[in-house]
Formats: C-alpha cells, sequence, structure tokens
C-alpha cells in the first residue's frame, strides 16, 4: 500500500526524466547536423550534466514513501538535492577542466533540461477530475 502511494510520483519523475534525455538528445543531434560534431557533443554534454544529477536526486526523492517514514523522506530528499548539486558542479568542473567543449551548446542544452524542469508541472497538468 505504501508503495502505491509512491507510484505516480515516480511515474512523473520517470517521464520528466525521459522528456529531458530526449530533448538534449535531439538537441545535440541537431546541433551536430547543422553546425559541427563539436557543438553536437557539448549540448549533449551539457544537457548530460543536467539529467544525470536530476536522475541523482529522483532517485533519493522516491527512496522512502509512507507517513512513518516522514524523518526519512525528508532527509533524503534534502540529501538528493545537495548531492545534486555537487554533482552538478564536478560534473561542470570535470567538462570545464579535462574536456574540449565549446560553451555556447553546453550552457544552452543544459539551460534548455532546466527549462523543461521549470515547466514540468505545465506538461503534467491532469484536468481529469
Amino acid at each position: 500500500m505504501v508503495a502505491a502511494l509512491a507510484r505516480p510520483g515516480r511515474m512523473l519523475a520517470k517521464q520528466l526524466l525521459m522528456i529531458q534525455f530526449g530533448a538534449v538528445t535531439f538537441l545535440a543531434a541537431i546541433m551536430a547536423l547543422a553546425v559541427n560534431v563539436d557543438w553536437g557533443l557539448s549540448a549533449l554534454v551539457g544537457g548530460g550534466i543536467f539529467v544525470v544529477a536530476n536522475a541523482v536526486f529522483a532517485l533519493c526523492a522516491f527512496m522512502y514513501s509512507g507517513a512513518r517514514s516522514a524523518k526519512k523522506i525528508t532527509v533524503s530528499f534534502y540529501t538528493g538535492e545537495a548531492l545534486k548539486i555537487l554533482i552538478t558542479v564536478a560534473l561542470f568542473t570535470v567538462a570545464y577542466v579535462y574536456m574540449q567543449v565549446e560553451l555556447v551548446p553546453l550552457k544552452l542544452t543544459y539551460l534548455l533540461a532546466l527549462g523543461i524542469n521549470i515547466f514540468a508541472p505545465v506538461l503534467f497538468i491532469n484536468n481529469k477530475k
């Protein structure tokens, strides 16, 4: 019963991650074809940073469910958010220091994935009553 209560939230998180991954992949392919392969790879890296960090957050956020686990849920949620920020910083650092990336597509695709995350409630409005 408890796992059934968290199932809709997990499904929404999975759908959101798939939408973000699809949008990042599509934009990276378009940039690779329209500009050059370096732009496509940089776009893939930039969007991948956000999608990976968001996936870690989703795993942590839905680790526990149920009213008896309220403290565990809260700790897991904040731990997931902290990990998301740390992973984002670490992956951007790796991308800047160890990879030859173009900054425009890297940041543009990261912002696209972030925008999808911000406007997600509009994507998942359920008008059924």
